[in-house]
């Protein structure tokens, strides 16, 4: 256990050597891979780690998340990257870990919990005969109350501007105090970079050294994923029983409770599909069939906008309704084939109201181009499908809610990498430019796109104005600006990209970047 300690503390001290040399005034692209290679290898090597198979995947799939950083390095692949990170540590620190949100929340419960962890390895260090034991009994009682007063601290300073003002004056002294001492020891070091390693060697321990209290591993081990009926005590409250009660009166105390909620579920899902399935020929008829695009009086652009969205939301509320009246003991009710009928009918009117959700948004880029909001329209749409998948797998399987967020959570993880391989910025101005002639250009949203778009920008520069959409019966006109605007403002915003470039070094280095200084030119020094 010692000499285990003793490793990992090294190996957190050499971490935040390496943070600070890979990441001080970089941008984030080849030295995320580095970092994510040294902290696999970290983990491997560590003897309580379990090298079984959810280990070796969610270890692949960060280091696949790394590369997509370096390969197409946009936010997207940014937020893959943290979160194969996160569940990287979360699964390999708490192997009987089950879904993805459970190990997210785990890894950053250890991250929190750094100082704990430090002081619990550091008091099982030895050297020889000596150990640093004694000394953390000490630091272990004065710990919780200096984070207790810098709280307070912090609250009075909002409280009082008098505080506040003494406060920053006292930590101004201290911060300057410490910088003389720092710049008379390392004159070649400066105080910043200093902090820097600092938070790499906190953020390091975070992510190697494991959280030592395993409750909430225990905890999931107790969800099934499987229901079971189960015959409830009446006598035995629980808390959701108080909260349903308010609403339902005394009929949870009758024996005929559960033939009430059949009779509810029953109601309530004849009168929903009678409700979608009119909202769905309407659909049909004016979307689908097209009747829809000949209305002098209809707003197009509002349908389409603001109907999306209502429409998101309704499926989203669907599967809600529909796990709430499938929780229970509802699933074994022999009366209750109707109501999974009517339910799996709703499921089906649901997906119609998809593909309707589908079609709106393909109108609308049809007529506006493509963009990252109408993009993430037709993800949350597909996502809506696999919900309603996995809902049906739970009403038909007789499966726990547990199960959905198992499922689901692996399904939107294995998306998220997928998604992270499609260059969505040159894919969107590309498509936009593409289809000039037919769709309302908007100049401002492309310049405003990342740096990697800029040589298609450059190549199409003749197209780069604004124009009027060809929708049908719109009512609201594009002001066109003057075409040099834009031109100068590609021009600076290639200017600022060769400045940015020239101030970092390899440890910068991604494709997208180095595709984009080799279309200019652009040769380091």
């Amino acid at each position: 256990m010692k000499n285990k300690s003793n490793r990992l503390l090294l190996s957190a001290l050499l971490g935040g050597l390496l943070f600070s040399f890979l990441f001080w005034e970089e941008r984030l692209a080849l030295n995320l891979l580095i970092y994510s290679i040294y902290l696999i290898i970290i983990t491997y090597l560590n003897p309580e780690v379990i090298k079984d198979t959810k280990f070796k995947i969610y270890g692949l799939a960060h280091l696949l998340a790394a590369i997509l950083v370096v390969v197409n390095n946009s936010g997207l692949t940014l937020v893959s990257y943290y979160m194969s990170l996160m569940l990287f540590i979360g699964f390999s620190h708490n192997q009987q870990l089950r879904t993805v949100f459970m190990a997210f929340f785990t890894a950053i419960l250890q991250m929190i919990t750094v100082p704990f962890n430090v002081i619990r390895n550091l008091s099982e260090v030895s050297i020889g005969n000596f150990n640093l034991k004694p000394v953390f009994k000490f630091v272990k009682y004065i710990f919780i109350p200096v984070v207790i007063v810098v709280i307070f601290t912090c609250l009075y300073s909002a409280a009082s501007s008098v505080f506040a003002h003494y406060a920053e004056t006292f930590l101004t002294n201290i911060a300057k105090f410490f910088e003389n001492i720092f710049g008379f020891i390392f004159e070649d070091l400066s105080f910043g970079r200093f902090m820097h390693f600092c938070f790499g060697l906190m953020v390091t321990g975070g992510l190697i050294l494991a959280f030592f209290d395993k409750s909430l591993q225990k905890i999931e081990l107790n969800f099934k994923e499987q229901l079971f009926r189960i015959r409830r005590n009446l006598n035995q409250k629980t808390i959701w029983y108080e909260f349903t009660s308010v609403f339902t009166g005394n009929l949870l105390t009758k024996k005929l409770a559960l033939k009430t909620e059949l009779i509810t579920g029953l109601i309530s899902f004849g009168a929903l599909n009678f409700l979608l399935l009119f909202l769905n020929g309407i659909d049909i008829w004016w979307l689908w069939l097209g009747k829809g695009k000949n209305l002098a009086e209809t707003n197009y652009s509002a349908e389409l906008h603001d109907g999306t969205n209502a429409l998101i939301f309704s499926i989203a509320l669907a599967m809600v309704v529909i796990i709430y009246f499938f929780r229970g003991n509802l699933n074994f009710y022999s009366k209750s084939k109707t109501l999974k009928v009517l339910t799996y009918v709703w499921m089906v009117q649901n997906i119609i109201l998809i593909i309707s959700v589908f079609i709106r948004d393909a109108y609308y880029i049809e007529y506006y181009g493509l963009t990252h909001k109408r993009i993430g329209v037709l993800v949350f749409a597909l996502l809506c499908i696999i919900g309603l998948a996995t809902v049906y797998l739970k009403v038909a399987k007789q499966k726990t809610l547990f199960y959905l967020f198992k499922v689901n959570g692996n399904i939107w993880f294995a998306l998220l990498l997928v998604f992270s391989t499609i260059n969505w910025d040159v894919l969107i101005v590309k498509y936009n430019f593409a289809h000039e002639s037919s769709i309302a250009v908007d100049p401002d949203y492309l310049i405003s796109l990342s740096d990697k778009t800029l040589p298609v920008l450059d190549k199409n520069r003749e197209k780069l104005h604004a124009t009027s959409s060809k929708a049908p019966n719109l009512t609201e006109k594009r002001a066109i600006a003057p075409e040099t605007n834009y031109q100068k403002m590609l021009d600076q915003r290639i200017g600022y990209f060769k400045e940015r470039y020239e101030k970092v070094s390899w440890l910068s280095w991604n494709f997208q970047d180095w595709n984009t200084a080799e279309y200019f030119g652009l040769n380091k020094k």
